[in-house]
């Protein structure tokens, strides 16, 4: 099996690492310092002027939507081409954006372009692509254990040319971003059904919609805007034309599973690039450190676990792009062993990179001077975060019994 990179990838994967190294690295103190002025002048979620201006840059320099495979409206790239691009902007946590690759968009792109309306891609997908709103995803739920999505009890009820929709939902990724303008949202439109898995749909809700109400952020590990802004809403009788159904009732699973395969591997790709920082932060950190008479980088603990992160991080890139060819070549569909193999190993193997890395950076490391704080929180929250590892692992155990009946 060749994982080697197309000429493209190549060329793409220098560009990148050129931005990146030119204008995005040495915007890290200032993208801090904007967040910190804009929440004491009670402006928290203010679009930062910073990332708007880096993206005017990347979109100049054509590294912009990359992410779309086999599509009229991105880059064109298979996911075995995306994923080392992935990786290169995963290393500082925010820098997706600036390319229009972040999550939940990318997701909600995807949705969009394969199941919407001539009408649903006007409206919202093009100003999506041209980086003018913001989108969420609303799907978890605090009542109820979300990580069987069956138990939703959000509803959508049709009544005469709309559908009337009620529900209160968390996790909703995206949702306080004053740019944030659609949120799709997937709730029970046949409650009754005998097939627990045709009872939900999804439906494209406007964010400015009578009815809809952001509570509140919700922190993760109290970092606030962890790229992707997870939040409380809920939606009260909200009404949307029936036309705002998407693919049809009963297809929200459909839907789901269409989604959620790029949106896993998008986040082990980042998480890949997230890794390989957290891995340089410990090496640089070691070596300029000393301590009982030699540099902490030649105490025994230390180089050993320098050498365990450096397969750690070779073996989830592999698997990564084993599953981005799966994909590329199967279908994610028939991919799905491959993408919940993806989805528990590497976020497992970004903690314990990370997590070795604020060891070796002593307390310093559990603040926040050298972005590892920030890496943890967004490596634990991936655990969870577009199904949790026992869900994944509980599908992948069936399926390999399966072989043996």
């Amino acid at each position: 099996m060749d994982f080697s990179y197309s000429p493209r990838t190549q060329e793409l994967q220098q560009r990148v690492s050129a931005f990146m190294a030119e204008h995005v690295y040495p915007a890290e103190p200032a993208y801090f310092a904007e967040i910190e002025a804009n929440t004491k002048a009670g402006r928290r979620w203010t679009p930062l002027q910073l990332i708007e201006g880096l993206k005017a840059k990347a979109r100049a320099a054509g590294l912009w939507n990359l992410f779309l495979p086999e599509s009229e409206y991105g880059a064109g790239l298979k996911n075995q081409e995306y994923a080392p691009l992935a990786e290169i902007m995963g290393a500082v946590p925010w820098a997706s954006e600036v390319f229009n690759c972040s999550a939940p968009d990318t997701g909600n792109m995807e949705v969009l372009v394969r199941y919407g309306s001539a009408e649903h891609k006007k409206r919202w997908l093009e100003p999506l692509l041209a980086g003018e709103i913001r989108s969420c995803f609303a799907m978890t739920e605090p009542k109820v254990a979300s990580s069987d999505a069956t138990n939703i009890e959000s509803s959508i009820v049709r009544d005469g040319d709309d559908y009337v929709i009620n529900g209160h939902k968390w996790y909703t990724t995206n949702a306080t971003d004053p740019r944030c303008k659609i949120a799709i949202f997937m709730g029970k439109s046949d409650p009754a059904n005998p097939n627990r898995h045709l009872q939900q749909s999804m439906i494209l809700v406007p964010m400015d919609a009578p009815g809809v109400k952001v509570i509140r952020p919700l922190p993760v590990f109290g970092f606030y805007g962890m790229p992707d802004r997870a939040s409380e809403v809920t939606f009260t009788n909200v009404r949307v034309p029936a036309s705002n159904m998407l693919l049809g009732e009963g297809r929200g699973f459909e839907i789901a599973q269409g989604r959620l395969g790029p949106g896993r591997i998008h986040h082990c790709m980042r998480l890949i690039g997230l890794a390989e920082r957290a891995l340089e932060r410990m090496c640089r950190r070691t070596s300029s450190r000393v301590a009982f008479g030699k540099p902490v980088s030649e105490q025994g603990v230390t180089v050993e676990r320098i050498a365990e992160c450096r397969i750690a991080i070779e073996q989830a890139r592999l698997l990564t792009l084993n599953a981005a060819h799966r994909m590329d070549t199967v279908g994610n569909k028939v991919a799905k062993a491959e993408i919940a193999m993806i989805k528990v190993a590497v976020p497992a193997m970004a903690c314990k990179v990370v997590d070795w890395a604020i060891q070796a950076h002593g307390g310093g490391g559990t603040s926040n001077d050298f972005g590892l704080a920030h890496a943890y929180a967004m490596s634990r929250v991936l655990r969870l975060a577009d199904g949790p590892d026992e869900v994944h692992r509980q599908q992948l155990g069936r399926m390999e019994l399966k072989k043996y009946h």
